[in-house]
């Protein structure tokens, strides 16, 4: 090779460097290749990181050799498959020419009647979490909203068939029963100490393809409206779930149950990073409720709460924006009652802070009625306390399940039901007097369905007792004498009776 004279200076130059600048770069040079040779040796900071997280929680079986087995292996048994059947109906009218409908052309087709109801099986996915022994499980009511067949697959492959314990479709959780005992069941952590950043594994079975876990950390903590369901404190995390993890475990690093995955955010209904957990203190406080009192009874204060803004804190004379704004009191309410006011802010409630409207409505919920909740209001520039005595909040759902008593309310299996309020009065074109409780639900194929009631249906009496809420609705129920059940149904103002009677 040739050098020019320029370059042959540059070269030569070289040599002019000082010997303690080329040791040193020489040493540079060395001690990054015995990094790069060390860093080799060593676990990814990643799982550094998951061991040092899973040692300090107290999981000392985990190890860079075994991973999270251990944690896993802990898990698995208590996390089931759910497979779950319903019966769809739908009306065959045939084809839609005019004189397809001549009954000539009907029998010569052989299509029979026009609106022929027909039933199809429609078959779904998802998963459950073993939290008692002795055959309890929590799932999500979507997984098995309007089943009449619930199987179960556990992790050594025995299948069982689970009974409906009760549902709860505002927090979307449905508890579930098996005729097992000695079942394995997993830890139940406080999820209101789950904090972000936390390592968390989600376990279930995504399309089918049975237990899968997978790995991830909490996002955030307290996500709402979110539109998914009515009452929403969802953990967030970046743990991939997927269509058919739902009901699942979602896990600490020592393997303790923290939330049932319920939901993903999803442009193309796959994973993409953001998934949503119900927090197992508010599924284990639904479950409590469903096996006490058969359905969710929630605390009821009865006003309309709207967002604190900087603007509106500046005017009333608040140092910043929080808090629940009442801007409407509804009569008689427990609200009414307390003295609340319009342009109250309610700053906490039990002495826990209420930075947003849904905090408010959240906690309110969560406690049982007959309850007194003790207010911090903000009224006229200072601060007071304000005790309720909470209601029973209307528009609550009934649901009678398999197994209720006595036997006249099996022919109302299936049947849900809620308050009729004033709202639904008015979109129902009822008059403002008429009283009874609305038919949110009917299986199709219930009792309840063959023999006429449908969903809008407003029941006005059971067996001649006249009926204006659902816990009365559920007492003459109770009340009622022999098997077959007779109501007067209110349907778009004309009125008739319907008998029930047990399968």
């Amino acid at each position: 090779m040739v050098f020019g004279s320029d370059a042959r200076r540059r070269f030569r130059g070289c040599s002019r460097i000082p010997p303690t600048v080329v040791a040193l770069v020489l040493g540079l040079l060395a001690g990054l290749a015995g990094g790069l040779w060390w860093q080799g040796r060593q676990p990814p900071r990643g799982v550094s990181l998951v061991l040092e997280a899973a040692q300090a929680a107290g999981s000392q079986e985990i190890s860079f050799a075994t991973g999270l087995t251990p944690v896993v292996e802990k898990v698995l048994p208590a996390v089931v498959n759910i497979y779950s059947a319903r019966l769809i109906r739908s009306a065959d009218s045939g084809p839609s020419a005019p004189f397809f409908f001549d009954p000539f052309f009907r029998d010569f087709f052989g299509w029979g009647a026009p609106d022929r109801p027909r039933e199809r099986r429609e078959q779904s996915l998802g998963s459950g979490v073993i939290v008692s022994a002795d055959g309890y499980l929590l799932t999500n009511n979507h997984v098995v909203e309007g089943a009449t067949e619930i199987r179960i697959s556990l992790a050594d492959r025995r299948e069982l068939k689970a009974n409906l314990v009760g549902t709860d479709p505002r927090t979307d959780i449905a508890v579930l029963r098996v005729e097992e005992k000695n079942l394995p069941t997993l830890a139940i952590a406080d999820s209101d100490r789950v904090k972000p950043g936390q390592f968390v594994l989600a376990v279930g079975n995504p399309f089918g393809l049975g237990q899968t876990v997978t790995m991830g950390i909490v996002s955030a903590t307290g996500r709402g409206n979110l539109s998914i369901v009515d009452y929403e404190d969802f953990i967030q995390t970046d743990a991939p779930i997927n269509p058919g993890n739902s009901g699942g475990a979602l896990v600490d690093i020592r393997g303790a149950l923290i939330g049932i995955n319920t939901a993903i955010l999803s442009r193309s209904g796959g994973n993409q990073g953001i998934g949503f957990a119900v927090p197992i203190n508010m599924a284990r406080q639904v479950m409590e409720r469903i096996l006490k009192d058969g359905r969710v009874v929630r605390g009821w204060l009865g006003v309309a709460i709207q967002p604190v803004t900087p603007a509106i804190a500046r005017t009333m004379g608040l140092e910043k924006p929080a808090g629940a704004l009442i801007s409407d009191v509804s009569p008689g309410s427990p609200a009414e009652k307390a003295g609340l006011r319009r342009g109250d802010i309610v700053l906490a409630i039990n002495g826990e802070p209420v930075n947003e409207t849904r905090e408010l409505s959240l906690r309110v919920a969560m406690l049982a009625p007959g309850t007194t909740a003790r207010l911090s209001v903000f009224r006229e520039r200072r601060q007071i306390e304000v005790p309720v005595v909470l209601g029973e909040q209307p528009g609550e759902r009934a649901a009678l399940r398999p197994g209720a008593e006595p036997r006249a309310a099996q022919a109302l299996e299936g049947v849900s039901v809620t308050d009729l309020t004033p709202r639904l009065r008015e979109q129902l074109g009822l008059s403002p007097r008429a009283s009874g409780v609305l038919v949110t639900g009917v299986d199709p194929n219930s009792a309840a369905f063959e023999a006429g009631l449908r969903r809008g249906d407003v029941i006005q009496e059971v067996n001649g007792r006249e009926v204006t809420s659902v816990s009365e609705f559920e007492r003459a129920i109770r009340q009622s004498r022999g098997e077959a059940v007779l109501l007067l149904v209110n349907r778009g103002g004309n009125v008739f009776f319907i008998a029930i009677e047990p399968r």
